[in-house]
């Protein structure tokens, strides 16, 4: 288990992805669709990152971004999410999915660098899926990070009920997609139901529905209403606020802002590299026009995704109350 101690324990950033095309060895793939390319394109040079997603030296320029932005920010930390392969119930590993980060590099990257903490992700259905959990907690995983609808995973199969008790009994949460998806594709557009994780829950896992189950484009649901009904339900049940400042979960972040009985089970997470935008925040009437102005004008998206979070009103214990639930020693 890793240890981080009390006292340097500060504002965690626990939704950052790990992303690499694995030109330089590190086992990744990336093979967006023809119209993500474009969106990759843009969403580099938001951030500022020089080199193409398509270049050898990609991988290690991503990580040394990552890791000078987080330096330059208030986050003392930042959870770093591994990408599972696509399997069907069966356990049969499927040609499906536009990248992979396997568990190895998240923790060889974590080692280099040990303000990024390691989230491994693990199809249940995999053959070797509680070996691969016990393997990846000795390593010191934090977190296990999965997207149902797009990795095809329902936890309320009796299947998969022996890898949730596992989970429970390591005390390691899970974050799990809720809400629509357009960034990769989806395989059971469905499973986006936040209800589809009641298996973990059933098992007594820490769930983390990643998004608050809002809606990522106009015609998705919104779930947000499933996840309130849930959480009185399981008090195992949290959500993260990655991601919504984006133009139509900002709806959902307007209305999580008005129901300050939740902000005690939300946690702080950025998403990145998926840009941060105030412009969304302010159209809603949430985001006085000069604060927009300010955060816009940070180029850092770890400290403008921190600040505006900030800004907007929520508690700062928001930032923090994560440490409560990762699987790290004090």
């Amino acid at each position: 288990m890793i240890t981080v101690p009390l006292h340097l324990r500060g504002p965690v950033d626990m939704h950052v992805h790990l992303v690499g095309n694995g030109l330089s060895g590190s086992g990744c793939w990336l093979k967006p669709p023809f119209l993500h390319r474009f969106l990759a394109d843009w969403m580099l040079r938001q951030l500022g990152l020089k080199v193409s997603w398509r270049a050898p030296e990609f991988d290690d320029a991503y990580v040394d971004l990552l890791t000078s932005l987080l330096r330059d920010s208030p986050v003392s930390h930042a959870v770093l999410l591994a990408h599972e392969e696509v399997y069907d119930h069966s356990g049969q590993k499927l040609n499906f999915g536009s990248l992979h980060v396997p568990n190895d590099y998240v923790f060889a990257v974590c080692r280099r660098h040990p303000e990024l903490l390691p989230a491994v992700s693990i199809h249940p259905a995999r053959p070797d899926a509680l070996d691969e959990l016990d393997r990846c907690l000795d390593l010191g995983a934090v977190m296990l990070k999965f997207l149902p609808n797009c990795q095809n995973i329902d936890t309320r199969l009796p299947r998969y009920r022996p890898f949730w008790n596992r989970m429970a009994a390591a005390n390691l949460p899970l974050l799990a997609h809720s809400g629509g998806e357009h960034t990769v594709p989806q395989i059971d557009p469905s499973l986006a139901d936040p209800r589809s994780l009641t298996g973990a829950l059933e098992a007594g896992v820490t769930v983390i529905a990643a998004h608050a189950a809002t809606r990522s484009g106009l015609r998705d649901p919104d779930y947000l209403g499933h996840l309130l009904e849930m959480m009185h339900r399981w008090p195992n049940l949290f959500a993260d606020i990655s991601a919504l400042t984006l133009p139509v979960r900002s709806a959902g972040l307007a209305r999580l802002l008005k129901l300050p009985e939740w902000h005690h089970r939300l946690f702080h997470g950025s998403d990145f590299p998926v840009p941060i935008q105030p412009t969304w925040a302010k159209l809603r009437g949430i985001l006085p026009a000069h604060a927009a102005r300010h955060w816009a004008s940070v180029p850092n998206f770890l400290h403008r995704d921190f600040g505006l979070k900030s800004a907007l009103g929520f508690p700062d214990h928001i930032f923090t109350n994560i440490w409560n639930h990762l699987r790290v020693a004090a």
